[in-house]
């Protein structure tokens, strides 16, 4: 809301100060710049975003990484690129860098200390050069942005203030330093002289840029005008204002009082486009072409790693892409055309197909601003309609003026957009997806935008009703207004539908029918987690053909899904876009609790982050025997049963309901000795229902059972695994093993592959130097905290049957949240807040 607060009030400013100019003398001024001009800019742009590489080179060199150069300067690149247009930089930029060096082998801790690296390396450049240019050329700050500080110079003085004590802490001080938590070491005296310079040769680079465009009429001096532009920027950087759009422009039109303001606004448009537009174009035609040479066989390895990065980050790419497209269309529909391209063209032409195109150019830009966060949502329909609208855009800017630039340039994204058809799977609605806050405000901003601009590039035409109905080669004002309303009426109609469409229930238990559907599923599931949905504990979210399922439970705003979708692999995924949504719409956190390492990419293409829970025991059958000196264990506690009169029994499915209150009162039993109670979400609870679905295991003892297990058995005999385990106080000490044993060998014996023994919980996490924090913090519960759970006697109790231990996350949001996701699993998994702190 401050973001947007402070966009309007930029907004209002230009407006102001620009008032008493014409459209046309703006672009007088664009088309004056010469030729020398542009190439110095261009020039100077290149070695600002060369410099700002050696931020993230300084970075790895202080982390102490070795990671190859080219790798270095292409994550830098894109990650500035974006940062620098869209704003918020540790979450642009932040997460590109996260996500290519992760694939890269860089960890947590790693990618978290060159972040603060960088970070710290951007801001010393702004103190240094600001700190030095408000000293040597101190600035008048405009009374509009504070009516009691006239000179920035006490700025200049606080800011290499700053500077002098970080580099008296990285002198004085070579001992690490702690910080919540955290331990890291300083950077050395010359590493932190390289930040320094590198900062601030950044920054000079950059207004050099501006310096280089404005004519030598402006008779300004480079470090005055370096010191107003430093000045804007910093002003910028606090708003949050994407790229300072508006603010920047604004700041800078105060400033300089003795330009001509048309001069000015001219400039600093080809600077936005140079420094800003230009990167981020070349960033996103760089990931394209990966893309379409992805299976050449020459490639590179390291070319590899990016492709597989850009798996996760294309649709992103993508969509920002035709955002920009659309804006572009937008503000191309509400400024004058070239006259001279308007006659020529009207030779060829008549005046209805010039209007017409005028007007579906604009709905087109429209279009693809909606379109373009179905992009994101990976949606084959919006890539479908993306392509269609590009080509129509590209088509309809030759037929409205002849703008054969943004022809080519929709052309362009067009060419980028074909060969990345792979990355959009989901086969849904556009209208079934929910706007998210984000992309509504850049529409109403990129909107205001186009209609603010319109009006002042129209400002001279006297309104009247008959405008609307006026049709010349010279009319570019109605042109403007019939586009206005048109593109207006679009999305106010695409917001209609949105409002109108039929809310979603609140999350409610399944049924018989749903339980029976369900059970289709787990059929031909060879995941034996799936018999979890039979509980009916859990909501199960159907895909539309009904063969795959979800399940999950909400508590506070977590929307927690227990494992992955179940059934076939292409209907998983657009459930979980589905689940997605569904969180979106009530604010819900969107929480996949317990998922494998072999998935982990469908819930990274979400934007979530990954925390290890444990590691799951599976025990291969093929290979299990009792005989050796290494299970001689075994063996000696599955012939004592044996001897004490214990037998083994498989009861089949339809035998189940006889067993009932007998298995009942084993259960009581059980909870009473342990003084607990009911488990659940993440597993069974004794439901008489439930128990019937499946066949059980028994162990008697002289006849009468003592312990019980439902099971659970896989599709095609792929895994074998068991739920609710249940004995009575009085049965013998080694009952539990005899039980697994025989399951074991009966599953070897009946040919599954594998007996899934389930989770054990915090097993596998280290507690390192640059271990994750909130796997340290887990590694500690772990080894102290066995007062509450048992979790190094769990992982002892099934490392003795030798199983393979496979590592087990929890994707969700992360960050802040994340404490409180983990009460509300935990608050799931016990039935109550009570039952957290009890046993």
């Amino acid at each position: 809301m401050f973001a947007l607060t402070v966009f309007g009030g930029a907004l209002w400013i230009l407006h102001q100060s620009l008032r008493e100019f014409h459209y046309n003398s703006i672009l007088h001024q664009l088309h004056s710049l010469t030729t020398l001009q542009l190439t110095s800019a261009l020039l100077l742009t290149t070695l600002s975003y060369l410099i700002m590489t050696g931020y993230d080179r300084l970075a790895i060199f202080y982390v102490e990484h070795p990671l190859e150069g080219g790798k270095v300067s292409l994550t830098s690149f894109i990650s500035y690129a974006f940062s620098n247009n869209i704003g918020l930089s540790l979450l642009a930029g932040g997460s590109i860098r996260y996500r290519l060096y992760s694939t890269w082998g860089l960890s947590t801790e790693e990618i978290a200390r060159i972040l603060s690296f960088t970070t710290v390396t951007f801001w010393l450049g702004v103190c240094t050069a600001g700190g030095l240019v408000f000293l040597i050329d101190p600035v008048t700050i405009p009374s509009l942005l504070h009516p009691y500080i006239n000179s920035v110079r006490p700025i200049g003085l606080c800011f290499l203030l700053l500077v002098s004590c970080y580099f008296m802490v990285i002198v004085l001080r070579r001992s690490r330093v702690q910080l919540a938590g955290w331990e890291f070491s300083l950077p050395s005296p010359r590493l932190a002289l390289a930040q320094i310079l590198i900062g601030t040769i950044d920054w000079i680079l950059a207004g050099s840029v501006l310096y280089a465009l404005l004519p030598h009429s402006a008779s300004l001096p480079f470090f005055h005008l370096l010191g107003i532009y430093l000045l804007a920027q910093i002003v910028s950087l606090i708003s949050h204002v994407p790229g300072g759009l508006g603010v920047f422009e604004s700041l800078i039109l105060l400033s300089l009082p003795t330009v001509p303001l048309d001069v000015i606004a001219g400039t600093l448009l080809v600077y936005r486009g140079i420094y800003y537009l230009l990167p981020l174009a070349i960033a996103a035609f760089l990931l394209g072409s990966i893309e379409f040479f992805r299976k050449q066989a020459n490639v590179s390895h390291g070319l590899r790693l990016v492709i597989r990065w850009g798996t996760t980050m294309t649709p992103h790419l993508l969509a920002a892409l035709t955002l920009v497209g659309g804006a572009i269309l937008l503000f191309s529909g509400v400024t004058p055309g070239e006259s001279g391209r308007m006659h020529w063209l009207y030779n060829f032409l008549p005046l209805p197909v010039l209007e017409i195109s005028h007007f579906l150019g604009s709905l087109v830009g429209a279009g693809l601003m909606i379109v373009a966060w179905g992009l994101q949502r990976r949606l084959d329909a919006a890539y479908l309609l993306s392509i269609a609208l590009l080509a129509s855009g590209s088509f309809f800017s030759l037929l409205k003026g002849v703008d054969y630039e943004e022809a080519i340039l929709l052309g362009v994204m067009l060419i980028i957009l074909l060969p990345c058809h792979r990355h959009f799977y989901r086969r849904t609605s556009l209208l079934n997806e929910p706007f998210s806050s984000g992309w509504s405000l850049m529409i109403l901003v990129v909107m205001s935008c186009s209609v603010w601009l319109g009006f002042f590039a129209y400002k001279h035409v006297d309104y009247s009703h008959d405008l609307w109905w006026h049709f010349a080669i010279t009319g570019d004002a109605p042109r403007f207004l019939r586009a206005m309303v048109g593109t207006t009426t679009l999305f106010l109609l695409f917001a209609l539908v949105k409002l109108l469409r039929p809310l979603r229930l609140a999350p409610a238990l399944p049924g018989l029918i749903e339980i029976e559907k369900a059970r289709k599923v787990i059929a031909k599931n060879k995941e034996t987690i799936a018999h979890l949905a039979l509980v009916g504990d859990k909501t199960l979210l159907f895909s539309d053909s009904g063969n795959a399922f979800l399940m999950y439970a909400v508590e506070g705003r977590s929307w927690v899904a227990m494992g992955n979708p179940i059934g076939p692999k292409e209907e998983k995924l657009e459930l979980i876009w589905r689940f997605r949504g569904l969180c979106e719409r009530a604010e819900g956190w969107p929480v996949f609790y317990e998922i494998g390492a072999d998935t982990l990419y469908l819930y990274l293409d979400l934007g979530l982050t990954m925390i290890k829970l444990g590691e799951e025991a599976r025990i291969p059958l093929p290979q299990f025997s009792l005989e050796g000196k290494a299970r001689s264990g075994l063996r000696y506690a599955y012939r004592k049963a044996e001897k004490e009169g214990s037998s083994f029994e498989i009861i089949d499915t339809p035998q189940v309901s006889s067993l009932i209150p007998e298995l009942q009162h084993i259960s009581n039993m059980w909870l009473g000795s342990k003084n607990t109670s009911e488990k659940k979400f993440s597993m069974g609870c004794f439901n008489t229902e439930y128990l019937q679905f499946n066949p059980v295991a028994v162990v008697r003892n002289e006849g009468r059972i003592v312990a019980f297990t439902n099971i659970w058995q896989g599709y095609q005999k792929e895994e074998l695994s068991v739920d609710i385990m249940r004995f009575l106080p009085e049965a013998p000490r080694s009952t539990m093993d005899y039980l697994f044993i025989s399951l074991f060998l009966w599953g070897k014996q009946t040919e599954f592959q594998w007996f899934n023994l389930g989770m054990a919980p915090l097993a596998g996490l280290e507690n390192r130097q640059y271990a994750p924090f909130w796997h340290r913090i887990g590694a500690l519960i772990y080894q102290h905290g066995e007062h509450f759970y048992n979790f190094q006697g769990l992982r002892g109790y099934k490392e003795k049957f030798d199983p393979v231990w496979a590592p087990r996350y929890l994707a969700s949001p992360g960050g802040i949240a994340l404490p409180r996701i983990l009460t509300n699993i935990a608050t799931l998994i016990s039935g109550s807040a009570k039952g957290v702190l009890g046993k």
